[in-house]
């Protein structure tokens, strides 16, 4: 599968006024279950997204109209990232393992072997320190998992409705042939010789494994370092050409389950698995449902992404100050800024909230005989 690519830049929100008028340095923009949102984070989500359109080489004009329209969203995809990560923490979600592997793929195409120089060549193209890079590579990784395990894995797509699709779309299922494989990296960077020595053993041992019969699947999951470990090592479909001649010789005209030796390259041991070999021409239904699948989920994906967005919503705390507005809120739901100036000092929890709101729920319902209760809930906190 493709690398890809996440452009992040810390360029920072700076606010120019007239002579004599304060400057605003930053500002809270929105708070989230007691996490916030500042000016300076949509500025840099801004000049994020306004890079990686450069990078795409867009017209000026395409570009412009492109910013106008995201910027509507900016303060509401800020505000789902948050909720995703807030709540891939709640389920004790870990990507250390993927962020690892990611910052080792980064290091290995760039040949940077040194340590301390890869984390200089973060912070001169990125703008951030290593360790801020690091967290917000976790953040996307775990909000990408989020909707992974909460939404994506609950779409059901009938066998009937991939049938037919296919019978609709023949047409873009004729294929020139080409070879399906997985990959597992044994890395070497930073090793010396008996470093790499040790890992060409341990790359041997794996592929003597796996042509003993062990699930390669499960070997990638355990030894690969590539960032393709989280695909379970699968590649995009190679067709002839695009491959190195060396590496197309090895897999090329080999049959399906076929394990390669260990395979010298820059980042350290390859070793390919040929998961397919697919002819020229109509591509067979098994061939292809995996494919149908994901494009006939991904038509469905984004409102079922809202939609758990919105219940994550309906279930957090959430502030925003005039004049910015969440474009995904929940009608009805209530948002208003409280000036922490105007507000008496008390700590509360999003449990202890919560817990009062079912408590209440239960005395409107239930009330207790021979007690008097006074509901509260109306007055003023300022």
């Amino acid at each position: 599968m493709s690398i890809f690519r996440l452009g992040l830049c810390a360029a920072m929100c700076a606010v120019a006024a007239c002579a004599g008028e304060p400057v605003i340095v930053e500002q809270i923009v929105a708070k989230v279950n007691g996490d916030i949102i500042t000016r300076s984070d949509l500025a840099r989500a801004r000049k994020e997204l306004e890079a990686s359109l450069r990078q795409r080489q867009l017209p000026p004009a395409q570009i412009a109209e492109v910013l106008a329209q995201a910027e509507k969203d900016l303060l509401r995809d800020k505000i789902d990232n948050l909720l995703l990560i807030q709540r891939g923490k709640e389920l004790n979600v870990n990507v250390d393992n993927e962020v690892t592997k990611y910052l080792a793929q980064i290091q290995s195409e760039n040949k940077i072997a040194d340590p301390e120089k890869f984390q200089s060549w973060i912070r001169e193209n990125t703008g951030m320190s290593y360790e801020d890079f690091r967290s917000e590579l976790r953040n996307q990784f775990l909000s990408q998992r989020v909707v992974g395990q909460e939404v994506y894995s609950k779409v059901n797509i009938p066998r009937r409705q991939i049938e037919e699709y296919y019978e609709k779309n023949k047409e873009s299922f004729v294929r020139k042939e080409r070879v399906i494989l997985r990959e597992i990296l044994v890395s070497t960077q930073g090793m010396d010789e008996a470093g790499v020595a040790a890992a060409e053993k341990k790359a041997r041992d794996i592929v003597a494994r796996a042509r003993k019969g062990e699930r390669f699947t499960e070997l990638v999951r355990e030894y690969s370092e590539a960032v393709s470990a989280r695909q379970g090592g699968l590649l995009d479909p190679f067709e002839k050409g695009i491959l190195s001649p060396e590496l197309e010789s090895l897999v090329w005209d080999k049959e399906k389950g076929y394990v390669t030796d260990p395979i010298r390259v820059p980042a350290g041991w390859l070793i390919l698995r040929v998961e397919d070999h697919q002819k020229e021409g109509l591509a067979e239904l098994s061939e292809v449902e995996a494919e149908i699948r994901d494009r006939l989920a991904s038509e469905i994906m984004m409102p079922k992404v809202r939609e758990y967005l919105s219940e994550l919503r309906r279930n957090s705390f959430i502030e925003i100050r005039e004049p910015w507005v969440d474009t995904g809120a929940v009608p009805g739901q209530k948002t208003d800024w409280n000036d922490p100036a105007l507000l008496r000092a008390e700590t509360v929890t999003k449990e202890e909230v919560a817990a009062q709101a079912r408590l209440k729920r239960l005395l409107y319902f239930l009330p207790i005989p021979g007690t008097s209760i006074t509901d509260t809930s109306k007055s003023s906190s300022k």
